[in-house]
């Protein structure tokens, strides 16, 4: 859940997961998720911290969290809409789907609406591979999706 705090207040709390986190097996990809579950994205104040934390750089720290589509630099939307882009979901209509979903959703992939309301991001498998083309609303999986049922399920 975003929080309005101030960049102090997020590096303290970026520092306190870090340091819980840190006796675990390679730290960084679970410090990254508490961080973006306590704050809704990862917030660049935090980055320094989980940095300092595990005694890399900040650019190692970016780049892990910049690698991986699960986590974002920005707070998503209330309600998060995945269009899976995999082959097998292109070979049975994802690229219109996707289409058919920035025109009902009024927002593009890989933004997020400027009311807030919703982050449409392009993935690579939700794993319906027999079901496409696929996506997810918020933690919902959709086979066979059509842009009427993801609206549907925004509203």
């Amino acid at each position: 859940m975003p929080l309005d705090t101030s960049t102090e207040e997020i590096a303290a709390e970026a520092r306190a997961i870090a340091e819980r986190l840190t006796p675990l097996e390679g730290p960084l990809l679970p410090i990254l998720h508490a961080v973006q579950e306590r704050f809704g994205h990862v917030p660049d104040a935090a980055l320094r911290a989980i940095a300092d934390v595990l005694n890399v750089t900040r650019a190692e720290v970016h780049g892990v969290a910049s690698f991986y589509h699960d986590f974002r630099s920005e707070p998503a939307g209330r309600v998060t809409v995945r269009v899976c882009r995999s082959e097998a979901c292109k070979s049975v209509g994802a690229d219109r789907l996707l289409a058919d979903v920035e025109a009902a959703l009024g927002v593009t992939a890989g933004e997020t609406a400027r009311d807030g309301s919703v982050t449409l991001e392009p993935v690579y498998c939700l794993g319906l591979c027999a079901c496409g083309p696929a996506a997810q609303v918020g933690e919902r999986l959709l086979g066979r999706a059509t842009a009427e049922r993801i609206a549907a399920e925004v509203a």
